[in-house]
């Protein structure tokens, strides 16, 4: 039986999304597990039976790996593949390579989820030719992934793109970091369900549906016209403007991809942030060159970006130890380019 199949995992705080392709990067199955990574004892598990269980639905095996990626949200040390904080999860020193290499017997690749996902733009040709960008994505939380010269930039503590926990707003809503104000507590989907439920709380905003707040129903009431909604949503729009516009002033770079499970609510979410950046545009010429035509692309929902991230690590991971390029953790980059089967991607 050949050994030609590659599993990327995008883990995250409410879901686990699982990515099987052949090596040419022809998918073979997908899955999303609701339940997201947990504890930290059980994340090695939780992560394996995830991959076995879409091999199964697609008539494989395990004996068909060749590699394993897998992206978490955190920093990360790839060449240990340990994940060494991440605060959304609760984790601090997590040796998941390690355990999911002993799991499964093939080499396992670990990076964290933007930069993973922007890495994988880069290698698969999804970016037009562009070299210097940023892979920003808003979800339960909120980072950047960020690519100089067509080279993933980690930076020297692996903190490069932590974009989420830039302050803001120093009297804002509190922050899972400790922080108050922090992009992450304005414009992530956890952000947002915490602002409108303190607005539910207030009496200033009804809201339909089960106990739980989603961003979702937030997006969904602003669409329905409810103004305390709009009011959330145009404030997170201006945020998430604001990071955009950080990302192309720090690292001057060409263009900003946005993706993840907020980005879902199409326009509902883009307009608020395209307004914003117009008033940005208006007051500053320095602003309107920086933030000209192009400079920012919203993923569709359906573009898997954080799994496809992964897939690229475990192609990578699956190379031959003599392969040129593949990592060089000295000076903290990951060439985006390295390999070839990446640029044959669907």
């Amino acid at each position: 039986m050949s050994v030609d199949l590659l599993a990327g995992v995008d883990g995250g705080g409410s879901k686990i999304a699982v990515l099987v392709t052949d090596r040419a990067l022809v998918p073979v199955a997908r899955r999303t597990v609701a339940t997201g990574v947990g504890a930290p004892t059980a994340a090695v598990d939780q992560v394996a039976d995830a991959v076995e269980s879409t091999l199964r639905a697609a008539g494989r095996g395990v004996d068909e790996l060749a590699a394993v990626g897998i992206g978490v949200p955190g920093r990360v040390d790839p060449a240990a593949g340990v994940v060494t904080l991440a605060v959304n999860l609760g984790w601090h020193e997590v040796a998941l390579g390690p355990g999911l290499e002993r799991r499964f017997r093939v080499p396992v690749s670990v990076e964290n989820d933007v930069k993973a996902a922007a890495a994988g733009l880069a290698a698969r040709g999804r970016t037009s030719g562009i070299a210097d960008l940023a892979y920003l994505g808003i979800g339960t939380g909120i980072s950047a992934g960020v690519v100089v010269g067509g080279r993933l930039y980690r930076g020297r503590r692996g903190l490069a793109g932590e974009i989420g926990h830039v302050v803001l707003q120093e009297d804002g809503p509190l922050c899972e970091c400790g922080l108050r104000g922090c992009l992450e507590a304005m414009a992530s989907g956890r952000g947002i369900a915490s602002i409108a439920d303190e607005a539910v709380r207030a009496g200033s905003l009804v809201l339909g549906g089960g106990s739980r707040t989603t961003a979702a129903d937030v997006y969904a009431a602003a669409g329905r016209g409810d103004a305390a909604a709009r009011a959330i949503v145009d404030a997170a729009g201006r945020a998430v403007a604001r990071a955009v516009h950080l990302l192309v002033m720090t690292y001057d770079l060409q263009a900003v991809f946005i993706g993840g499970g907020v980005t879902g609510a199409g326009r509902l979410f883009s307009d608020p942030v395209e307004r914003a950046l117009d008033v940005l545009r208006a007051s500053s010429p320095l602003a309107r060159e920086a933030l000209g035509p192009g400079v920012l692309h919203v993923l569709s929902p359906d573009a898997d970006a954080g799994a496809w991230g992964a897939v690229v690590l475990a192609g990578r991971a699956a190379l031959p130890a003599d392969a040129a390029a593949v990592r060089d953790d000295r000076t903290g980059v990951i060439p985006a380019d390295a390999g070839s089967a990446e640029a044959r991607s669907p």
